[in-house]
């Protein structure tokens, strides 16, 4: 019996006893049960005595009996215990507690799958970096946490677009194209200009795909700098983060909002949302009517458009392709986005609670890293990449909150000991499947099941752990945490690991393989499905050998 069949039986006994007249409360649609802190209070516990006791113009021990009496007669339900002013206590049969480790096996990767989100459209932008040179530490934090919240969330039934919005236009571009023709005719670096040596690069990838590029005038060679700098740019962007483990469903061009009329037709729909004001010449959204601390200009006195406007019509894009829920993943020195960007929800008819969310991310540091060959004043997410590796990084990153500074210990991510999270999970992993191979080597198979013989202290640890994952993938994705999915794993290796330091998946020498064997192989093999599947969340690969 997993947490979540445990939930719904408990849930079907305030049903049945509300439908009999012994209680009256609104049934909720789940209900929370958790490891209590010492297992002799039982195999899982919950409150929910407590929570409806009141509404329900009871005692909450009194609920509490009404509900212990029939959740007591439930399947795979041994002993149900009130303690306190209301927890229920709940042990399960020693098969409902084993038949998770056959259940978790046959589900395979689809186990911690659950339907927490299930009809949620979510757009989710992130890393979006300007694509005038190489992705930097600043990305880094958010292309790990962007891709491990979208697995999450997709992992909880929502349907997710990943979305990386390209900023290509605009005067930051006609500068990175000066830049790099400036570098084709050996000319110094303009005011305000990109001085990397990767613009050389990129001066040489034009060259290579125009050779008669130097033999055109300024006027006439620019747009073509611009735009052959910009796709070699982002070919690097996208190799570096295809490198990282993440994918993007979507990359979302600025240039191409522009040409296509879809900033005049966003400051159209919003002034017939009555939320437009013409002053001094300009055109301006009034967002101080909806928290914002100032109001802001749209359309310049000279008829230019201002990057704000650029961003009403983006989420009005994203509202036009039926995504309800938007959310935007963005560095720590965007805190003032925030109002502004719910301004633009709330003047588009959207509720700002509900139809948009703004994460802000703290910055990150590396400790030894050193700055880019390449870009010569920025710290390169391919070089982070080919120094610590692509899953110590990811891992790293993947399970502290988004909000928290850090500072990542390279030394630690290199050590191949208990001290560094990501080789203490992957190991469990590598373990878990050299145990099955030298389980089956030694004759023993997955064929027949007994989870009644799963009764060592440690083996009860391992299912409970094992049962939790769903829930705290559930969670990881309703709260935007995918460190709740880390630091369980974590948990998991080292009930797996005390597990296997206690029991045996074969027998001793050349002893008889018995059913124990048999069944402790299955529940072997679901801590491999788990440990993978919550590795696989994060981005992070599980391996087969260390």
């Amino acid at each position: 019996m997993t947490p979540e069949e445990l939930s719904t039986a408990i849930s079907a006994c305030l049903r049945d006893a509300v439908a009999a007249g012994q209680i009256s409360v609104d049934v909720p649609e789940s209900v929370r049960v958790e490891r209590p802190k010492s297992r002799d209070h039982g195999d899982w516990a919950t409150n929910i005595a407590l929570q409806l006791g009141k509404k329900a113009s009871m005692n909450p021990r009194d609920f509490a009996k009404v509900l212990a009496t029939r959740l007591a007669d439930a399947d795979g339900v041994a002993k149900v215990e009130i303690a306190g002013p209301g927890f229920l206590n709940i042990t399960l049969e020693a098969g409902a507690a084993g038949e998770l480790a056959k259940t978790i096996v046959e589900a395979g990767a689809a186990y911690g799958t659950n339907e927490a989100l299930v009809g949620h459209e979510i757009n989710m932008e992130f890393v979006s970096a300007n694509p005038t040179g190489p992705l930097h530490i600043g990305h880094t934090r958010w292309a790990a946490l962007g891709d491990s919240i979208a697995r999450v969330l997709k992992a909880s039934g929502a349907t997710v677009t990943s979305e990386y919005y390209i900023n290509d236009a605009g005067n930051q571009m006609n500068i990175f194209a000066l830049s790099v023709y400036n570098r084709l005719h050996g000319l110094p670096v303009p005011e305000g200009g990109y001085p990397g040596g990767y613009i050389k690069e990129l001066a040489d990838a034009v060259a290579d795909a125009h050779p008669d590029i130097r033999n055109l005038t300024q006027q006439a060679a620019l747009p073509i700098v611009r735009h052959a700098a910009y796709v070699a740019q982002m070919a690097d962007i996208k190799e570096t983060l295809n490198d990282f483990g993440v994918e993007f469903d979507v990359f979302f061009s600025e240039q191409e909002l522009h040409a296509g009329g879809a900033v005049e037709d966003a400051v159209a729909r919003l002034r017939e949302q009555g939320h437009i004001d013409d002053t001094d010449g300009a055109v301006w959204l009034r967002t101080t009517d909806f928290g914002d601390d100032k109001d802001r200009v749209l359309i310049r006195a000279n008829g230019e458009p201002t990057y704000f406007a650029a961003d009403a019509a983006y989420y009005l894009s994203k509202k036009d392709r039926g995504f309800t829920e938007k959310i935007y993943l963005l560095g720590a020195d965007h805190h003032g986005y925030v109002n502004r960007l719910k301004a633009i929800a709330a003047a588009a008819g959207d509720d700002p609670k509900v139809n948009i969310e703004v994460l802000i991310g703290q910055l990150i540091s590396v400790n030894g890293a050193r700055l880019s060959k390449r870009a010569g004043n920025i710290i390169e997410l391919r070089d982070l990449i080919n120094w610590l590796g692509a899953d110590a990084l990811r891992y790293s990153l993947g399970r502290y909150p988004a909000d928290s500074p850090m500072t990542i210990d390279p030394e630690q991510l290199k050590k191949n000991t208990n001290d560094n999270p990501v080789f203490y999970v992957q190991y469990a992993h590598a373990r878990s499947r050299a145990a099955s191979r030298n389980a089956v080597e030694k004759g023993v198979e997955r064929t027949d099941f007994d989870a009644t013989l799963l009764v060592h202290e440690t083996e009860n640890d391992l299912l409970a752990a094992l049962g939790q994952f769903p829930s705290v993938v559930a969670q990881a994705a309703t709260h935007r945490e995918p460190h709740r999915v880390a630091r369980h794993i974590e948990l998991l290796a080292g009930a797996y690991h005390s597990w296997y330091a206690a029991c045996r998946v074969t027998p001793v020498g050349d002893g008889t393989v018995e059913p124990i064997h048999r069944t402790r192989l299955w529940l072997n093999d679901a801590t491999t499905q788990v440990l993978a599947n919550g590795l696989d969340l994060l981005g992070v690969s599980a391996p087969e050998k260390m």
